[in-house]
């Protein structure tokens, strides 16, 4: 159980039949009347946000969510088979359970699996991938770093902008969070 005091960014709770994360928090003492916790909460299965307010020192459960290390090895179908860094069990992923972030995955890249009992949750991939960049308009002479953007498509077939500089064949660090180029490898 966990008090509504203890809320904090990250922190999962089970409310309302499902696994919901701690976006935002406030703590909110009026002159009359008791303390409150006004909160937006995102659902983890569904990633719906809604705001919510407790009342101070409100306990509910707290979510127990499991973390492995997993590596992705290979693609077989339409699903992802990640294979568990410390029992060497393969687990199957789809599109729907790993997310948005599939765009970034690479075979051999480790990524951590968040379980809720045997449901997963979501696979978080590390913050920075290095990826080679397979498409994109030609660099031309004069092309400098303060200038605008281009796309380009990585050999995982997401497509980032990039400095006009950038040409087919280089390998670029990209930030999985925000989609966006970091710098050359």
């Amino acid at each position: 159980m966990i008090s509504s005091n203890d809320f904090r960014p990250g922190v999962s709770i089970e409310w309302n039949g499902g696994v919901w994360r701690v976006v935002e928090f406030l703590h909110v003492k009026p002159g009359k009347g008791s303390a409150f916790v006004r909160t937006k909460l995102k659902n983890v299965q569904t990633g719906s946000v809604v705001e919510q307010t407790f009342r101070a020192g409100e306990t509910m459960p707290q979510a127990n969510l499991e973390k492995n290390t997993m590596q992705h090895t290979y693609k077989e179908g339409e699903d992802y088979v990640f294979m568990d860094m410390d029992s060497y069990e393969e687990s199957r992923l789809s599109v729907t359970q790993i997310g948005d972030r599939v765009k970034y995955l690479k075979e051999g890249m480790e990524a951590n699996v968040i379980r809720w009992g045997e449901q997963v949750l979501e696979v978080e991939l590390p913050n920075s991938v290095v990826l080679e960049v397979v498409q994109t308009d030609p660099g031309v002479k004069g092309d400098t770093a303060t200038g605008g953007t281009k796309p380009a498509i990585v050999e995982t077939g997401a497509q980032v902008m990039v400095p006009l500089f950038i040409s087919v064949g280089e390998r670029i660090r990209i930030d999985t969070r925000t989609d966006s180029y970091m710098g050359r490898e």
